[in-house]
């Protein structure tokens, strides 16, 4: 709800597709994740991947063990689908309440994905099981052939897989994670009430001129990458539209910084620190924060079926400055906004 122009209270939000790594790494970033969200959904591309219910169980014990004492966050846990997924082990990983869902990424896709799915033929039979048992899908929406442009692969997945994928299996719940085009928000708005999608705070504020700002930047570099100014504006108008369709996943995605500034850079945009006032001050410029809370509490946890958090959060209008760095447990990252101002900031939470 808006309490005033200067003033919001919200229902605590929750992200619906995080990275949060593993070692210390994962004791670094967990902390920031946990302060502002209620709940996460924690993507599964370990290396191992967390392709069983025993190793999502395990790493749940990991992260849980990184949470700071009092922040009251729960991980939602989600399965690596392989070619030779266990059908059997996922539904009983999300009968025992330890797989919340499951992750499509076409091999190859991104950062360790190269266990990922060849062929959605193959996964098939998986992917009837999870539409029997109400199980979501989470899709990373590209295609990976190589004669296919990158900033192409989005709407092309959508032609080539998505658009089957849905005819097949009508009944099945997917997430079309972090769109960044004209064509998925088209989609899913024209698909039926078993389709969402989640959209970060970067996609949110960035286009791919950011990756060539007056030299190669590779702190905005994230896949799927940022697109042309046109889809950034699609994805605002979705995001602040007020569809339960649309809710709020981060995909913070952290790497060391010198993993980040090298030859080859790892993709991915660590927004945790931030996330929660980076997309309040969207909201802002679009004057939609009336419908902050809908995007970021309740639409998320209506699709998985799952209840409203009772805990608030309040952010007041206020500047808070942007760390050029951040350091922790031995780890150094660069988060989004870094060297900004940001016009709002968490006052209570």
């Amino acid at each position: 709800m808006t309490d005033s122009k200067d003033r919001i209270t919200l229902r605590r939000p929750d992200d619906w597709h995080v990275h949060l790594r593993d070692g210390a790494m994962l004791e670094a970033v967990v902390p920031f994740t946990a302060r502002q969200f209620g709940r996460a959904i924690v993507m599964p591309n370990l290396s191992p991947p967390v392709t069983s219910a025993a190793s999502a169980a395990a790493y749940r014990e990991r992260i849980m063990a990184a949470v700071p004492s009092g922040a009251g966050f729960t991980p939602l846990m989600t399965c690596y689908l392989t070619d030779d997924a266990d059908a059997d082990d996922i539904a009983d990983g999300h009968a025992n309440g330890i797989f919340t869902a499951a992750k499509l990424y076409p091999a190859n896709a991104t950062t360790n994905s190269a266990h990922g799915v060849t062929d959605v033929a193959h996964i098939m039979p998986v992917l009837e099981r999870m539409q029997q048992i109400g199980m979501p899908l989470l899709v990373h929406g590209e295609v990976t052939d190589g004669d296919i442009d990158i900033f192409d692969r989005e709407a092309v997945f959508i032609d080539r897989v998505l658009e089957k994928l849905v005819r097949d299996l009508p009944g099945l719940k997917i997430v079309f994670e972090h769109i960044t085009t004209e064509q998925a928000v088209q989609f899913v708005d024209g698909a039926g009430a078993s389709i969402a999608a989640t959209i970060t705070p970067h996609h949110l504020h960035i286009n791919r001129n950011a990756l060539f700002a007056g030299g190669i930047r590779p702190h905005a570099y994230c896949l799927p990458v940022a697109k042309r100014e046109k889809h950034r504006l699609a994805l605002r108008r979705a995001a602040t539209s007020g569809s339960s369709k649309y809710f709020l996943g981060t995909d913070s995605a952290p790497h060391e910084i010198h993993a980040k500034e090298s030859a080859c850079g790892c993709a991915g945009i660590f927004n945790a620190p931030f996330a929660l006032e980076s997309y309040a001050a969207v909201f802002d410029e679009e004057g939609a924060l009336d419908r902050l809370e809908g995007f970021a509490s309740v639409h998320g946890p209506e699709f998985y079926g799952l209840p409203l958090n009772d805990a608030r959060v309040t952010l007041e209008r206020r500047d808070i400055a942007v760390d050029d760095s951040i350091e922790s447990t031995g780890v150094t990252l660069v988060p989004f906004h870094a060297g900004a101002v940001l016009p709002w900031r968490i006052t209570q939470s």
